[in-house]
């Protein structure tokens, strides 16, 4: 449950944490109910190309310590690392999501039956490079909207991008064709306060044509 709903302090005080209180246990129902919560992000089509590996075992953790890089404070204290695959099939989904949306009222029937089929037509001739670049970019919407979702849960968490992808795939028998590795969220109860950072203003990265 919420224990914060002030967006602006989630958003402005949200601190990428290295170091957990080790001995703060997420349970797999909280863990879920963040998941949940986080996938009302968008994404393209609503296809919800994310799939989430959750490490939060002994056994899963000194799998993954070795392919951390420079990030095993991370995994060695935190509740869980949560590593973020895209599934470049994701479109095997798309009779399922578009028949829910109609059956519970969110979607017209007539909608799906125009929409799915282009749809099916446009993923069977979409490039690999293509299904991976949608994966990326609504793998980083989900997991920014996690990290928010954690903070309301009373959470810390820290995205890295520093692992051997190729290695972790295998090493959680992910098929590397299809899944592609996006980043790995750590998560728990922060050891201190993090350090917030500087931000360029929005007039030095914007521009009005």
């Amino acid at each position: 449950m919420y224990k914060n709903n002030d967006f602006h302090d989630l958003m402005k005080n949200r601190r990428s944490i290295r170091a957990y209180d080790e001995n703060v246990k997420i349970t797999h129902e909280e863990m879920l109910e963040m998941i949940n919560e986080a996938t009302s992000a968008p994404s393209s089509v609503n296809m919800q190309p994310w799939r989430f590996v959750v490490a939060d075992s002994g056994e899963a953790k000194a799998k993954l310590r070795p392919l951390v890089r420079f990030n095993t404070t991370q995994n060695d204290t935190s509740s869980a690392m949560i590593i973020l695959f895209g599934d470049k099939n994701a479109f095997e989904n798309g009779e399922k999501i578009y028949s829910t949306a109609v059956a519970k009222g969110l979607m017209p029937e007539e909608v799906k039956n125009k929409q799915l089929p282009a749809l099916s037509a446009m993923f069977k001739d979409a490039t690999e490079s293509e299904l991976e670049r949608i994966s990326l970019i609504d793998g980083g919407l989900v997991a920014m909207q996690f990290m928010l979702v954690a903070r309301a849960y009373g959470y810390d968490t820290n995205p890295i991008g520093g692992f051997e992808r190729d290695e972790v795939a295998k090493a959680f028998d992910m098929d590397t064709k299809r899944y592609t590795p996006i980043m790995i969220l750590s998560i728990g109860k922060a050891k201190d306060a993090g350090y917030p950072s500087y931000r360029l203003d929005a007039q030095d990265i914007t521009s009005f044509k």
